[in-house]
C-alpha cells in the first residue's frame, strides 16, 4: 500500500474510496441510524474523534491507515457509496435508500469535512444513477436512482 500512497502524494492525487455502510451494518451492534448516516449525535468515540455516522468513520479510517505510511497529504474522494432499495434483506427499502442517499448528498454538499480532516469538503458520488437489470438477481440489480426506463425510483435532492 505504501507504494500506491506514495506515487498518489508525488503526483498530488487522490485516493479513490468505494465506502457502503449498508454492507458493515450489523444490527446486533450497530444502530440503524448510523449507517443511514441520520443521527444527530455522537454514536462513535475514537479517541478524541466523535462519529455521529459510518461513512465518515470509514472515510477516516482509510486517512488513518494512509498516514502511517506517509500519505498526510492525500485526499480521498468518495468514488461509490449507496445503499439498495430491494432484492435483499429488510434493510433494503426504497425508505433507507432515499434516507441514506439524501444524507450522503447532504454530508458532500457540507464543506465542514470528517472529524479528522474537518474544513475539508468529502467529494462524494452516488452508486448508481440506473439499476442494473444485467446483474445477477438481488441487491445489485437495486442501486440505481431511476429505472432503466427513466423513472425515478426516490428522490434525491441535490444542491
Amino acid at each position: 500500500m505504501s507504494a500506491v500512497i506514495s506515487f498518489l502524494a508525488a503526483n498530488n492525487y487522490p485516493l479513490l474510496l468505494n465506502a457502503y455502510p449498508y454492507y458493515a451494518y450489523d444490527p446486533k451492534y450497530m444502530k440503524l441510524d448510523y449507517v443511514l448516516l441520520n443521527s444527530t449525535t455522537v454514536i462513535v468515540h475514537d479517541g478524541n474523534l466523535g462519529y455521529t455516522n459510518m461513512l465518515h468513520a470509514m472515510v477516516d479510517t482509510v486517512y488513518t491507515a494512509m498516514e502511517k505510511v506517509g500519505g498526510q497529504k492525500v485526499e480521498v474522494v468518495l468514488s461509490e457509496t449507496g445503499w439498495p432499495w430491494g432484492g435483499g434483506p429488510a434493510v433494503a427499502t426504497v425508505e433507507y435508500a432515499k434516507i441514506h442517499n439524501n444524507n450522503a448528498v447532504r454530508l458532500a454538499a457540507n464543506p465542514n469535512g470528517t472529524p479528522k480532516r474537518p474544513g475539508k469538503g468529502l467529494e462524494t458520488y452516488l452508486f448508481a444513477m440506473f439499476n442494473e437489470n444485467l446483474k445477477n438477481e438481488g441487491i445489485e440489480q437495486h442501486y440505481g436512482l431511476y429505472y432503466p426506463d427513466m423513472n425515478e425510483v426516490y428522490h434525491v435532492d441535490f444542491p
